[in-house]
């Protein structure tokens, strides 16, 4: 490209620096740039606007203005070159692309707070989403990252331990008049009766009884409810025991009572011997009465049995033991995971037993149902 005025421009330029522009744009004109009059217009309003001392500054106002397509370049930057002699700034390299973030929070982290990118507001919004579904999910179909994540909402759960009334007075704004302390607060007043005191009752946490089926047929529910156990025992650990109930009995109180649920769920294991075994719900629950239930442990409690009622022993033995828990407790439970299911009918040979000495059949094979299991025991 040859462009005969380039010197002339240059020098016209410093005399008529809006002559000199619009010169520059008719030699790019002629070089086949193709910068028509409206073109030209932007281009002399954009050099009034910035330093033209400044060469990045004018050199990107003509690029900005006068060239339509990347094919002007070349011409362009020649151009720039030969009519203000001056070299165009070098090209900067193309920061490499930020990849764009998922604004989806993804489940297992919806309560952590680790995902990166996306707005705050839709990530809380997807994890409260994904978390109200998980809670109505069945225990037994989860996914491996599902059960984590139910693990930690198992860890957020606050139990209320019920309340029974205890043989201690306690002081209260009102209620019956507490002699004593009237009469204390009297002699320190030198006689005269102030402020009268008052008395009521006291209360105190009442035992809570867990027993856990951990048959072959429980076993896909048995991981969940050792850990809702051990949100209950971490809960009142003085008032809480927790038996598994198989082929015979095991207490795991003890192993439930650490504070890290990992060891807790390890040590209750290895307790286990008889961990996706048989079933014998009658025999079980007499050895639980005879060496724990009558001697204390199940007096007043509020006793719970999670199990789906498939005995495979002498169903009469198991309503003759269950009969006899009712007399010793204060509530009996009964949570079966398949009574939340739709179409479920009492009729395994367990259940049939077990319905005229219990208080509640309820459901417990989802998160949801558990939350309400804890309403009904702080509420017995």
């Amino acid at each position: 490209m040859h462009l005969e005025c380039a010197h002339n421009g240059g020098m016209t330029t410093a005399a008529d620096p809006v002559a000199g522009y619009a010169g520059f744009a008719a030699a790019l004109r002629e070089a086949g740039v193709a910068c028509d009059a409206h073109r030209v217009q932007a281009y002399l309003a954009a050099v009034a606007e910035v330093d033209v001392a400044e060469p990045t500054q004018l050199y990107w106002a003509g690029r900005l203005t006068l060239c339509s397509s990347p094919d002007d370049l070349p011409y362009y930057e020649e151009a720039f070159g030969q009519w203000f002699s001056l070299e165009p700034p070098a090209p900067q390299r193309a920061k490499a692309a930020v990849p764009k973030q998922a604004r989806i929070a993804p489940l297992v982290d919806a309560e952590g707070g680790d995902a990166e990118g996306g707005d705050g507001h839709d990530q809380l919004k997807v994890a409260a989403s994904a978390q109200e579904v998980l809670r109505h999910r069945d225990l037994a179909a989860l996914t491996t990252a599902e059960r984590e994540h139910l693990r930690e909402l198992l860890a957020t759960l606050r139990p209320r331990p019920p309340r029974r009334p205890a043989a201690r007075k306690t002081p209260s704004r009102r209620g019956r008049l507490d002699p004593s302390r009237t009469l204390r607060a009297m002699l320190a007043s030198g006689g005269e009766p102030r402020k009268l005191a008052h008395v009521r009752r006291g209360s105190r946490p009442r035992r809570i009884v867990l027993l856990i089926d951990v048959s072959g047929s429980m076993s896909p529910y048995a991981d969940a409810l050792l850990r809702f156990a051990h949100v209950l025992t971490r809960s009142a650990p003085q008032f809480v025991e927790v038996f598994t109930l198989g082929t015979r009995l095991t207490r795991v109180s003890r192993q439930l009572r650490q504070r890290d649920p990992e060891r807790a769920m390890l040590a209750a294991g290895s307790a286990v011997p008889d961990f996706a075994g048989g079933t014998r719900l009658g025999e079980t629950l007499r050895a639980f009465l005879d060496r724990w239930g009558q001697r204390g442990v199940a007096r007043r409690a509020v006793v719970t049995v999670f199990s789906d009622g498939w005995e495979r022993g002498d169903t009469a033995l198991l309503g003759e033991q269950l009969a006899r828990l009712r007399r010793l407790a204060h509530a009996v439970f009964w949570v079966n995971p398949h009574a939340g299911r739709a179409g479920y009918a009492p009729v395994q040979s367990g259940i049939v037993a077990a319905l005229p000495h219990i208080d509640r059949l309820l459901a417990g094979h989802t998160l949801a149902t558990l939350e309400r299991l804890l309403g009904e025991i702080s509420d017995a």
